[in-house]
């Protein structure tokens, strides 16, 4: 029998919360005022005007913990904040939550629940960021350009009224993607179209080679993020990208290939074997590299399908017909939103066995994350299944984590989810499931749990670099 490990994700409420703000640098923080430098300027000043404390002050790591206070109000006072992030494109996301600040005058985020009424309630250190939401129907926060931030805005509303009530404050923070020293080297080795993020110091490092979804181009942020911890990753485009494939009708497996190789045999980057991150299309390609080529030694599948999906695969003589699908089976709601989750047809049955990537044949480590409420596909059925397939063959069980509440772009942490957006192959806006509180639970332990199988299984350690700006 399989082992499928649902997380309980209990730990990640306020005191997991408090524990990780705490290491965010700046000073501690525990239940009581924070005392950080900022903000013992802002008490000073709390006779004038109130003032908003980050910590980090102004500037953080993407997918760290970011410590919110504003100090200076009126004891008890009831304030509203509002979190806005504009993207590379212009389009803004926004969330806002009810406050009453503390006997002291001190609204402490770690401390201080938010009230009903907002994007959030309850105690939600970091749910200004996690309930980021934009203001575009169907857009997803996506960051392009790796080497720029994006710049945070909190503002300070006076109550719980209208949305042009007096503003008493507002702060900027900038959430960076590259710690300092990490390189960014574009690649045009041959065929490959990529990018190679390396941390800071000699090496050689653990070599991983990162790959996203059916939207094509170069994804870089996924990769950077993990460069940060101390691997030498590749984030490798497949399609859509300068002189790349412009659609998907057939991938070929010698590319995936000559990136193998070029990791393999680059200087900084330790071997004998190398890991694969994929997500979604990135998933089954990965499982595709591991079952057919050489020098891979632990892949991580973030609501992955086992089986090929929309276009033929091919390498050498080897084809790989796509999982047939049924259009009928779509369900559209009143709002013209798409839920394909049954639009896949069971590779297990009848002609579609075909599509079933001969995983048994991967020499390496497995490690399936998947959100149980992901309406793409059914990557927990993909998963149980790949687990069943691998077994029967005689290989080592593979890790699967199940997270309740998750939908199917689970990213790297405080990612907003996204609910819906457009997707290529259909045409149309697709539901992709998940709960927002629960989903950005997921995304931090996932994270988690991707870096330990990264670093047990390709640098025998559970140790990380630090994380320093």
């Amino acid at each position: 029998m399989w082992q499928v490990t649902p997380r309980s994700l209990c730990r990640t409420g306020a005191q997991c919360w408090q524990r990780l703000l705490a290491r965010t640098g700046s000073g501690s923080l525990r239940c009581g005022p924070v005392q950080t430098p900022s903000v013992a300027a802002a008490r000073s000043l709390s006779s004038m005007a109130p003032a908003v404390c980050f910590s980090p002050a102004t500037r953080s790591l993407f997918d760290k913990p970011l410590a919110i206070a504003v100090q200076g109000l009126s004891p008890r006072q009831q304030v509203t904040l509002r979190m806005s992030l504009q993207d590379e494109t212009g389009e803004l996301f926004e969330a806002c939550a009810r406050y009453q600040a503390d006997d002291d005058g001190e609204l402490d985020l770690t401390r201080c629940p938010a009230l009903p009424g907002g994007s959030f309630s309850g105690l939600e250190p970091m749910g200004l960021l996690w309930a980021l939401q934009p203001l575009k129907p169907f857009w997803r926060l996506v960051k392009r350009d790796v080497q720029t931030p994006l710049r945070l805005l909190l503002e300070v509303f006076e109550g719980h009224g209208p949305p042009h009530a007096r503003l008493l404050a507002q702060a900027q923070h900038e959430r960076v993607f590259l710690r300092d020293g990490v390189q960014r080297v574009p690649v045009r080795e041959g065929r490959i179209r990529a990018t190679l993020f390396l941390p800071p110091g000699h090496g050689p490092f653990p070599g991983i080679i990162d790959i996203y979804g059916a939207g094509g181009g170069l994804v870089e942020y996924r990769a950077c993020l993990l460069a940060n911890y101390g691997f030498a990753v590749l984030a490798l485009a497949y399609y859509s990208y300068e002189d790349l494939p412009k659609d998907m009708k057939e991938f070929h497996l010698e590319y995936f290939e000559e990136a193998i190789i070029y990791m393999l045999q680059h200087r900084q980057v330790k071997g004998p074997g190398i890991g694969l991150l994929g997500i979604s299309k990135g998933g089954d390609l990965c499982i595709s590299m591991a079952s057919f080529l050489k020098g891979i030694t632990a892949t991580a599948l973030i609501n992955g399908s086992v089986a090929n999906v929309g276009a033929v695969l091919h390498y050498k003589d080897i084809s790989i017909p796509p999982l047939g699908i049924s259009p009928s089976r779509i369900k559209v709601n009143e709002s013209g939103i798409a839920d394909i989750v049954d639009l896949l047809n069971n590779p297990l049955e009848g002609p579609d066995r075909q599509s079933f990537i001969p995983l048994e044949k991967a020499e390496c480590r497995f490690l399936f994350i998947v959100g149980q409420d992901d309406h793409n596909w059914k990557s927990e059925f993909f998963a149980v299944e790949g687990s069943k397939r691998l077994q029967a063959h005689g290989k080592e069980k593979p890790e699967i984590i199940c997270y309740p509440g998750a939908g199917h772009y689970i990213e790297p942490p405080f990612f907003p989810m996204c609910a819906a957006s457009m997707h290529l192959l259909v045409g149309r806006p697709v539901v992709w499931g998940g709960e927002p509180k629960a989903h950005c639970e997921a995304q931090v332990d996932a994270w988690q749990h991707i870096r330990a199988f990264f670093h047990q299984h390709l640098a025998g350690t559970l140790s990380e670099t630090p994380n320093k700006l």
